[in-house]
């Protein structure tokens, strides 16, 4: 199999639909309940409906611009004039500026340097064989969380017993999994993560040596230190979802694991960054105008919220023809840091708010999908993969459930066995 011309799939720089000066802005008082009953594809099937890139809603009995597409990528996270809203104002999120480039540095030394991603995928790789066992049922979510939050916690310094890895796992998860929920058990989770960051500071004090723990405590305040060092961890469990979307891609798609498992890799990656690009991850996200700004003629006046739709934008079939087509032919790669394809922020990571954590997210997924064609062999019994698009963070419903049946610490692509 040869790698096929990108250009065969079309241009991706195509023209975005032309705004009318002021924005549509939907009927209604509030749009709240509409966003929670639509989920994922609300921005963008209203922009289709519309016939826009862009339009005003009320979320919240408050005045939204909802946009998608390339410019709008920009505009949230290319230009001054927006900062990101955060529950924490000690997190990198909620900085501009300077500072904000300053602790983005510090970011990009910790988790996108090439030997610390290395690290951080052999530890990952380590957990996941070693909880596994011949003839025993697993769910690929819960099973991708624990040796996610094993391999993060040891790659940061933190040393916890075996007894504390469930409960760390399930704080963490929860973090992620409560964001698009509210209610009581938002409050608990939101009471955890607390509890959490004061058990963080206590281990930050003891911290030494070069590991991300040390290096943390030493560069930044205890309690800034603390958050910071959550928002390596929690986003890195949160990776356990594009594995179970991995897994399900694999089942649904059988022959790329065949031609992984026949030795031929090099196409890894491009299954992982396609699975990015269709699976439903983060739905939008959100920014505030700090001044009156402009974009495709419309007025967005200061204080206005700002919604960028990365679902739609990522399914745009201007820039990804037959986008709900799985191809890993597209051939995608986030270090193009191109603003049509976002799963997980636009812009130049050193300059921008874009999650600087992309280089460890992809060493992750090609290394769980590696291992679940090359070092393990197994089968799924009859389960419920849909997928409800009204879920935030969405999730197969199953979590992909399989019953391992061999496994080998050696890889086993290409064997006949």
């Amino acid at each position: 199999m040869t790698r096929q011309d990108p250009e065969s799939f079309g241009s991706r720089g195509g023209a975005s639909a032309a705004i009318p000066a002021g924005l549509p802005r939907l009927p209604g008082l509030d749009h709240t309940l509409r966003v929670l009953k639509t989920g994922y594809p609300f921005i963008g099937q209203t922009c289709d409906t519309l016939g826009v890139d862009g339009f005003r809603a009320r979320l919240m009995l408050r005045e939204a611009f909802c946009l998608r597409g390339p410019e709008a990528a920009a505009l949230l996270y290319g230009r001054s004039g927006v900062i990101r809203p955060m529950r924490n104002k000690h997190g990198v999120r909620h900085l501009e500026g300077e500072a904000h480039r300053r602790r983005k540095a510090l970011f990009i030394r910790l988790v996108m340097d090439p030997a610390r991603v290395e690290d951080l995928t052999r530890r990952f790789e380590d957990a996941w064989m070693r909880g596994l066992t011949p003839d025993r049922e697993i769910t690929v979510l819960d099973h991708a969380n624990t040796a996610l939050t094993r391999a993060v916690c040891g790659w940061a310094g933190l040393d916890l017993p075996d007894r504390d890895i469930a409960r760390m796992t399930h704080i963490l998860f929860r973090m992620s999994d409560r964001s698009g929920h509210f209610g009581r058990g938002t409050l608990a989770t939101f009471v955890q993560r607390r509890q959490l960051e004061r058990q963080l500071r206590v281990a930050l004090r003891n911290a030494q040596g070069d590991t991300p723990l040390a290096i943390l405590a030493r560069e930044l305040p205890p309690e800034t230190a603390a958050v910071e060092l959550l928002n390596i961890l929690r986003p890195v469990v949160a990776i356990g979802r594009y594995i179970a979307f991995a897994a399900k891609a694999l089942h649904e798609h059988p022959m790329w694991c065949d031609l992984f498992r026949s030795g031929n890799e090099d196409y890894i990656a491009d299954f992982c960054e396609e699975v990015r690009r269709t699976a439903p991850f983060v739905p939008f996200t959100a920014a505030i105008a700090t001044e009156e700004l402009v974009w495709q003629g419309a007025i967005i006046p200061k204080g206005s919220w700002l919604l960028l739709d990365l679902f739609g934008t990522n399914r745009d079939a201007r820039h990804f023809p037959m986008p709900d087509r799985f191809r890993p032919e597209r051939m995608l790669d986030w270090k193009a840091q191109d603003d049509c394809f976002i799963p997980q922020g636009a812009g130049k990571v050193e300059r921008s708010h874009r999650c600087p954590g992309e280089m460890a997210t992809l060493a992750l997924m090609t290394s769980a999908v590696r291992m679940l064609c090359c070092r393990m062999e197994y089968t799924l019994p009859p389960q419920d993969l849909s997928v409800a698009l009204n879920r935030v963070p969405a999730q197969p419903a199953s979590g992909v459930r399989i019953r391992v049946q061999r496994t080998s610490r050696a890889t086993i692509c290409g064997s006949s066995a």
